[in-house]
């Protein structure tokens, strides 16, 4: 054989004996895996089982804006909430409730239609929609009363809430006394008064809701407005009531052309007692401008008579008779009448004619 493969096999044979001494031996020799890993692989698997905890337990949470979060260590309710931010428990022994603080709104109401916001009902829990609140009326009449409540639970006394009133808070707080005051405030009238008096009743239902609202201990809650949206009457009364209103608005309509009739009336008078204090006015002044001309002539005549003296009619007698002596050269059948104590007019008589002529000369 050649001297290489003598070689060769001498090198392997020591190899052989070995490993089949091992094999009897029952295999107790063990290779560590995390030997070649060296000294931190301890704390690379303890790294890891630590973030595999954290991930399991969650012992954090992240409080939202707009929420308050309740820290509970053994099931006691720690006294000051928890404000916005990233917030560490201890898994197992304590626990955070978040609390959503944002204004919440609650209705009252049998038309179920979608409502602005709903969407978003989920993510911020503050959307409610409850059936309309039957209530009775003074004769016992059912009418429903529709709401809207607007309300937030008070940041810094929620721990105290919650642990006092549970998370059904809003049904022990709002939604019963909300009913309790609406049945007390309608029931006082019927249901024929209801429509009339929505004003009174409405400011009644707010104040007393708030009242009793802040009267519990440690104020829990906010109340911002209770709004009064609908009444709905029974439909007998509601047609009762559309008849006294429309049989009110024809007495109306009739009181209206009244008054209307009535000032047209007072308008024909006005202008007629116009009119007729024109005419008079017009008759006082023409009287007086009758009046104001005759006084004036009578006192023209009292001047002119003032003025006559008796040289001035024998002058004027003169003047007329020296006029007749002229004519007289003209015709010479005329004959002249003088009345006694010459006064004037005198008569003119044509004989020639045979006709008698009475002329009269004023001077």
């Amino acid at each position: 054989m050649p001297a290489d493969m003598n070689d060769y096999f001498k090198k392997k044979k020591p190899s052989s004996n070995s490993n089949n001494s091992n094999d009897r031996s029952g295999g107790n020799s063990f290779e560590n895996p995390l030997g070649n890993m060296g000294k931190g692989a301890p704390w690379i698997f303890i790294a890891l089982a630590i973030g595999f905890a954290l991930f399991v337990l969650k012992p954090f949470t992240i409080i939202n804006s707009g929420e308050v979060g309740i820290k509970v260590t053994t099931g006691k309710f720690e006294e000051k909430p928890l404000s916005a931010g990233l917030h560490f428990y201890i898994p197992v022994l304590q626990k955070i409730i978040p609390v959503n603080t944002r204004i919440r709104l609650i209705t009252y109401s049998n038309d179920m239609s979608t409502e602005l916001g709903d969407r978003y009902k989920s993510f911020e829990g503050g959307l409610r929609r409850n059936r309309a609140i039957p209530v009775l009326d003074k004769r016992g009449l059912t009418v429903n009363i529709d709401l809207a409540v607007q309300y937030s639970l008070k940041p810094e006394s929620a721990p105290a809430t919650i642990e006092k009133w549970g998370a059904s808070w809003e049904e022990k707080i709002i939604n019963s006394k909300v009913r309790e005051v609406v049945r007390d405030v309608v029931g006082q009238y019927t249901a024929e008064q209801l429509p009339e008096m929505r004003n009174e009743i409405a400011s009644a239902i707010q104040t007393k809701v708030r009242e009793k609202v802040d009267a519990l201990p440690n104020q829990p809650v906010v109340l911002s407005s209770v709004e009064l949206r609908n009444i709905v009457l029974p439909p007998k009364i509601k047609e009762k009531i559309e008849e006294v209103q429309a049989a009110k608005q024809d007495v109306t309509i009739a009181e209206q052309e009244k008054e209307k009739a009535k000032q047209q009336a007072q308008k024909a008078a006005e202008v007629a007692r116009g009119v007729a204090e024109k005419n008079r006015i017009e008759a006082q002044g023409e009287a007086d401008k009758i009046r104001i001309e005759a006084e004036e002539q009578a006192k023209a005549n009292r001047l002119i008579s003032d003025s006559l003296t008796p040289e001035l009619l024998q002058l004027e007698q003169i003047k007329t008779q020296g006029k007749f002596n002229e004519a007289l050269k003209v015709n010479r059948d005329a004959q002249i009448f003088l009345t006694p104590g010459g006064a004037v007019p005198n008569i003119w008589v044509d004989a020639k004619g045979k006709e008698q002529k009475a002329i009269s000369a004023q001077q």
